[in-house]
């Protein structure tokens, strides 16, 4: 901190470039940030897979619907403790644009089957004595304002109710919010059996079930034998690991940890290239007064301190605060809600954006910083500016 003074004013000396310099390494930041919550957003569901639960589908493809009464079958198997079916209902509320995960579920069953949901005890009562009763994660609930005791119409453009494309009503009995900070929280829930009844097609089917399994060793020995209890079947099945089954859904769109490697490596390469030629133009214009630092007693460590210490500072200021940017933005939400429900800035992707700074900082000043360390006197004094 004793020669904070003279770094500042070498950076002060051409305010535009600093200006400039400052600005790229803001936005490589930033956008660093911004890709950390999105690559967040479509892996949540992995990392929130349980190591216990598989998913049974169609064999097909999971547009294709099984039977209800595979549940008590696949309960019926070695190894499977309990098993809970959902159906993708693909609800609207009002506006196209505002769609969001609804399915239609039996209460206990998906909610033993999903601890991570937390809802109070007096809510579960409730859903169970409605039949149009339904409950929503925290963040659609903050999203359109809903609150318990809401009565909400939903249209569905893949199921109708009844033969008039009618909506459907539901009235919301309970908020649930996540154990976790990446548990989704924005799924609206309803009864299947209130769902079976007014939709006029595929009654007694449903989209998928979720399997818990006694032991996660054994799962997928469990999931061959689901598959080989319905083979040769009208519906034959599926059975995988709940966090393949999330992985395969994030990888239809590629490998979001590969591009995001990829794209920061270039922007990140350019920005260190940015800022390393700040710093040598920066030491080539003062090396006149380098060397009448040195006359004056600054030991050729000090001086390489010094120099480095710009390089320091400047990636300091611009990395922390688009870091700080990032995470100010970030807080307020997701951009697109029915796409990412999922959306923060992880407390790793932080650290390691601050360890990011760090580094550039230091590969962008080293080489200068030392060229400044070894400058003899006589050599930087004839030398003209």
């Amino acid at each position: 901190m004793k020669f904070f003074y003279l770094v500042w004013r070498n950076l002060t000396r051409k305010k535009l470039r600093t200006a400039l310099t400052l600005l790229s390494i803001l936005v490589a930041f930033l956008l660093y940030g911004f890709l950390g919550a999105i690559r967040l957003a479509f892996t949540a569901g992995v990392n929130m897979a349980g190591a216990d639960r598989l998913i049974v589908r169609h064999k097909v493809s999971i547009i294709q619907m099984l039977p209800v009464t595979y549940k008590e079958r696949i309960e019926r198997l070695p190894g499977v403790v309990a098993a809970a079916h959902q159906t993708w209902f693909g609800g609207i509320y009002q506006d196209p644009k505002n769609f969001f995960a609804s399915m239609p579920v039996v209460p206990d069953d998906f909610l033993a089957m999903y601890p991570e949901l937390v809802l109070p005890e007096a809510q579960k009562q409730a859903w169970n004595a409605s039949r149009t009763g339904a409950v929503v994660g925290r963040t659609t609930a903050i999203r359109f304002g809903w609150k318990a005791g809401d009565r909400v119409a939903l249209q569905s453009p893949i199921w109708p109710r009844g033969s008039r494309n009618d909506t459907w009503e539901f009235n919301i009995v309970g908020i649930y919010d996540g154990a976790k900070k990446n548990t989704d929280t924005s799924q609206f829930l309803f009864r299947y059996d209130y769902f079976d009844e007014g939709r006029p097609w595929a009654k007694g089917e449903v989209g998928w079930y979720t399997v818990r399994v006694r032991d996660p060793a054994q799962a997928a020995a469990v999931a061959q034998a689901i598959d080989a209890e319905f083979a040769n079947s009208a519906y034959e099945t599926k059975a995988e690991p709940e966090g393949v089954f999330m992985q395969g859904f994030a990888q239809q769109i590629g490998d979001i940890g590969t591009i995001m490697i990829a794209i920061l490596s270039a922007v990140f390469f350019t920005i260190l290239l940015v800022a390393g030629n700040t710093m040598a133009q920066s030491v080539r214009e003062r090396t006149e007064e380098l060397g009448v630092l040195k006359a004056m007693g600054f030991s050729n460590e000090l001086v390489l301190a010094v120099v480095l210490g710009e390089s320091f500072l400047i990636a300091a200021l611009g990395g922390l605060t688009g870091l700080g940017l990032a995470w100010l933005i970030i807080s307020r939400g997701s951009p697109v809600p029915g796409m990412l429900p999922i959306f923060y800035l992880p407390t790793g992707d932080l650290v390691i954006g601050i360890v990011l700074v760090a580094a550039l900082g230091f590969v962008a000043g080293i080489l200068p910083a030392l060229q400044a360390g070894r400058l003899r006197i006589a050599e930087a004094l004839r030398r003209q500016t």
